[in-house]
């Protein structure tokens, strides 16, 4: 049997918003309720950046993402953010597929901050306000423009050129650089950031928003002032992520914060098994930490789509 070697042009050319939502939404939904298997994501830290081990098993996928962050890469024009999944058969363990993870780890990142805002945000949001204009506000743009009807989007970034790059890739939408104070005035505010120092404060924010926090994805990255987290009502991808790695990592560390009063994981406000906004003032907080399952459950449909297709290249690499 080969194995089907999928480059990032390829998942390019494969890969939807609409997809990936539903696909990381029923990934939530199944590792809930035990169907689903995912150890700790395991680092491995280098000078320039580092790696990050992602394994996960789903209902009829398994596979492991090789995903690296080095922010020096802007410099040399390469993306900070890369991914390898090796997607296997569950039941032999042969290798179905290779494939780039760049653009999975970007549209699946944006769909489960959009899928966060879905179940804790005010059913009324209109403004989306994205603060740190890199790659994966692109696909946290897309990704809410899918699930929300919005008035306006709002840009800041410490980079004036990052955010009219920003602006200028979405010229359909109203979409605008703004200062600091406007963007988090949002009904959603998303923080992508590598910040080590909050950029977003309570002072900010409006009664009733809901912020995705998904730049703080490794010890000592910190966007949110603690108050706002002592505040709302917070919900976690991974419980065990987000206090090691995630934005509750230095709070929690600093004792301003504990895991005693995290509200729920995603899976469970999914399910219905915990609530999360209680009234139309509570302020929300995603934690988002990026999961393995959420590659999985992507590569899963890719490989199906790519197989179903046939025309990629595939190799005997096991005989």
């Amino acid at each position: 049997m080969p194995t089907l070697i999928l480059s990032r042009k390829d998942i390019s050319g494969l890969i939807s918003m609409p997809v990936v939502i539903q696909a990381v939404e029923q990934a939530f939904k199944d590792w809930a309720v035990g169907l689903a298997d995912m150890p700790s994501k395991v680092y491995l830290t280098l000078p320039g950046g580092d790696f990050r081990a992602m394994p996960a098993s789903l209902p009829g996928a398994a596979g492991i993402k090789w995903v690296n962050v080095h922010p020096g890469n802007r410099a040399l024009h390469m993306p900070t953010v890369m991914g390898l999944i090796i997607y296997s058969d569950p039941d032999t363990g042969y290798p179905l597929a290779i494939m780039d993870g760049t653009d999975i780890t970007a549209y699946r990142t944006g769909a489960a901050a959009a899928i966060a805002s879905r179940y804790l945000a005010r059913q009324d949001a209109t403004t989306l306000g994205i603060i740190g204009a890199g790659r994966q506000a692109i696909t946290q743009i897309m990704a809410h423009k899918v699930l929300f009807e919005l008035r306006e989007i709002r840009v800041y970034d410490i980079s004036p050129d990052a955010g009219l790059r920003l602006v200028e890739y979405f010229p359909d939408l109203n979409i605008r650089q703004t200062s600091l104070e406007e963007t988090a005035a949002s009904d959603i505010i998303c923080t992508l950031t590598t910040s080590t120092k909050p950029v977003l404060f309570l002072k900010h924010l409006k009664p009733g928003c809901h912020i995705n926090a998904v730049g703080a994805d490794a010890p000592g990255k910190q966007e949110l002032d603690p108050l706002i987290l002592k505040q709302a009502v917070v919900v976690v991808d991974d419980m065990d992520q987000a206090i090691h790695a995630g934005e509750l990592n230095v709070p929690v560390k600093a004792g301003a914060f504990n895991k005693e009063m995290v509200k729920a994981n995603l899976g469970q406000i999914l399910m219905g098994e915990k609530c999360g906004r209680q009234s139309l003032g509570d302020i929300t907080v995603f934690d988002s930490t990026g999961v393995a399952i959420e590659d999985i459950a992507v590569a899963k449909w890719l490989y199906q789509r790519a197989s179903d297709l046939g025309t990629f290249l595939s190799l005997p690499l096991v005989e």
